[in-house]
């Protein structure tokens, strides 16, 4: 019985496969093992992850772009607000220090200002004509200041209300005030043609009465202070005094008296 059996033929031989052109080749084709839901014949094509290169839109572009120049903004103002922090700290530090060496080298103190004695006149209260009151004030000013010196110039101003209603007014002469210095100073004020109204006369009645009637000065001076051997620029001395009198007439003696003063430097 002849043998039946199916030996395997060898194929017929074929050229080495070239590495090289394996290299070369990026991708291989095997037949798609057939399924159930897709028809035979079908072809994957495999290819090595390291060789899948991924090209984005020209719009992934655009924003790539815009996006590293906002970035590259962004960092320029950051480099600009930082070094603008660093020059204000700086300067800072050097005002503390320099604000910190002139106290302890000037040691400035407070001005202290009363008011000594007022001289009223021109106040009749028993009709309602117009009236042209009078006061003089003396008010005594103090500098204890070792170094600096006060210098007030021309165009002081002064006036005195009741009630928040102004009654006379007028000019302060100028003078310079030296150190460890008390000065009286005169502020003469002057009203004219005033009618009060009657809500004013009958509460300075009513005042005059329990005697005790409050007065407000103003004085204003442009000044200079001159720290040692320097001269600063004009600014604005401001002093409000507070007075209570026990009639508004000559005579008139002082029941209570406050000042308060400040300097505006601008």
């Amino acid at each position: 019985m002849a043998d039946q059996r199916v030996h395997p033929r060898a194929e017929a031989d074929s050229p080495p496969r070239d590495s090289a052109s394996s290299s070369a080749t990026d991708f291989t084709m095997k037949p798609y093992r057939p399924s159930a839901d897709l028809p035979p014949g079908t072809y994957v094509i495999q290819i090595p992850k390291d060789q899948i290169y991924r090209v984005p839109p020209p719009e992934n572009e655009y924003r790539f772009r815009n996006y590293t120049r906002r970035g590259k903004r962004r960092s320029r103002r950051c480099r600009c607000c930082c070094w603008t922090l660093s020059i204000l700290a700086v300067l800072a530090a050097l005002a503390a220090v320099a604000a910190g060496a002139f106290y302890l080298i000037i040691r400035p103190r407070t001005m202290r200002f009363s008011v000594d004695s007022l001289t009223i006149s021109g106040f009749n209260l028993t009709s309602s004509i117009a009236i042209s009151p009078r006061i003089d004030a003396a008010l005594r000013a103090d500098n204890p200041n070792r170094r600096i010196s006060i210098d007030y110039r021309d165009g002081g101003y002064a006036a005195a209300y009741h009630g928040g209603v102004k009654l006379c007014e007028g000019e302060l002469a100028a003078f310079r005030q030296p150190r460890r210095n008390v000065t009286v100073i005169e502020a003469g004020m002057r009203g004219s043609g005033l009618v009060l109204g009657r809500d004013s006369r009958d509460a300075m009645v009513r005042e005059q009465r329990v005697r005790s009637v409050p007065l407000r000065l103003n004085l204003r001076w442009p000044v200079r202070l001159k720290v040692g051997d320097v001269m600063t620029w004009t600014m604005t001395m401001r002093v409000q005094c507070d007075v209570a009198v026990d009639a508004l007439a000559a005579g008139a003696k002082i029941v209570s008296k406050s000042c308060e003063f400040g300097v505006k430097p601008w």
